[in-house]
């Protein structure tokens, strides 16, 4: 009697975007590399311990690498049942900060849960995408009616104002309502609305610029109006607001082609404050030269280049919407950061994506990392 052959369903290979992978786990050791060449001199001075912002670093770094691992296995439709949670989460952390926020350099912006150090404007970048792109799907056509528009920008505003109003950080308020635009640019037709959205934007900046760069007296002109004082003529605020930008410029020209070498820098003696922070950029350029600034926003380039590829490729059109959201906030930060480092905008603290320091936003950026390699997985699913 002849064995009756059982049917087995073929095993579905996962696709794995090893390149992505490549990317960030060299991003990340580029950057802890030049954490330790730019912070050792402070670190030593005020901790007597020169990897103090290393050790500090490498803790985050680690469970961040378990976040992008958990997510890229965590099916990410689940986000889409859970999206008012995590904004709702998000909203409860920002909410936090008024009665629990620790003030540093006169910025409230962390909360310490069980020893932990959050900062919530982080988490509220992470809610927005999966937020962003859960709207868009339950909206659909609605979206090109004034109202669902309105409605599609009103939940991400509502937390840009919220990070601004309790952190004061400008910065982040932008990238967050600037991950929701870049979601919203892509998923719906008709680009007039936006071009004349961004122009109108810019000639609201360029009146604003020219009203404050032809006042008569800076005295009462609030701190945000004096930093574009700062920024149209640094060396008149040098002693003043207007030195770490002149130092970060310094930094920058005497690096040269080749840059003075790994942990040659002279700026980050000092003369850069918090050079680990928002202008580790500068100090990337005085080691390691022109070269070496090129050869970073290569890998960024390159980073956003692969995002693109998996969003052209998702499996469905949520998928597809977490992988741009995650490429704006990376694409936002970065071209934000490099432009304060090299006063092309008005200076605003803003962090360099894998490499400045700081443990929430690494551990965020790698979570969207691993939730961007989980939508690739099923790429032909």
């Amino acid at each position: 009697m002849e064995k009756v052959k059982t049917l087995r369903k073929p095993k579905v290979e996962s696709y794995i975007d090893y390149s992505l992978v490549f990317i960030v786990l060299f991003l990340l050791a580029f950057g802890l590399v030049m954490l330790y060449s730019t912070s050792s001199y402070e670190a030593n001075l005020d901790y007597g311990d020169s990897a103090y912002y290393f050790k500090h670093q490498l803790g985050p770094t680690l469970i961040g690498l378990g976040a992008m691992i958990f997510m890229s296995y965590f099916p990410y439709r689940i986000l889409r049942k859970v999206a008012f949670p995590i904004y709702l989460i998000a909203t409860g952390l920002l909410l936090l900060l008024v009665p629990f926020g620790k003030t540093i350099n006169g910025a409230k912006r962390w909360i310490y849960i069980a020893g932990i150090s959050i900062q919530p404007a982080e988490v509220a970048k992470f809610a927005v995408i999966v937020f962003s792109a859960t709207l868009v799907i339950s909206l659909k056509k609605k979206l090109l009616d004034p109202k669902g528009f309105g409605t599609m920008l009103a939940f991400p505003a509502f937390l840009s104002l919220l990070v601004y109003g309790i952190t004061k950080n400008l910065s982040s308020a932008i990238i967050i309502m600037g991950i929701a635009v870049v979601m919203l640019f892509v998923s719906t037709p008709g680009y007039k609305r936006y071009v004349i959205a961004a122009l109108s934007v810019l000639a609201l900046a360029t009146v604003i610029v020219l009203i404050v760069a032809n006042s008569a007296d800076s005295s009462g002109m609030n701190y945000r109006f004096k930093r574009i004082l700062v920024w149209l003529d640094p060396a008149a605020y040098a002693s003043g607001k207007g030195f770490q930008t002149i130092q970060a410029l310094y930094a920058i020209g005497s690096g040269g082609i080749f840059g003075k070498g790994l942990g040659e820098s002279m700026q980050k003696m000092g003369f850069i404050p918090e050079a680990q922070n928002d202008m580790i950029f500068s100090i990337i350029c005085e080691e390691l030269g022109l070269f070496g600034a090129i050869a970073v926003m290569l890998m960024f380039l390159l980073l956003i280049w692969r995002l693109m590829v998996i969003a052209n490729n998702a499996p469905d059109m949520f998928g597809a919407l977490l992988v741009i959201g995650v490429m704006g906030h990376i694409a936002i930060q970065v071209v934000l950061n490099i432009a304060v480092v090299t006063n092309t905008i008005p200076n605003t603290g803003i962090t360099l994506p894998f490499i400045s320091y700081g443990g929430s936003a690494v551990i965020v950026q790698l979570a969207e990392i691993g939730m961007a390699l989980n939508v690739a997985r099923n790429i032909g699913r």
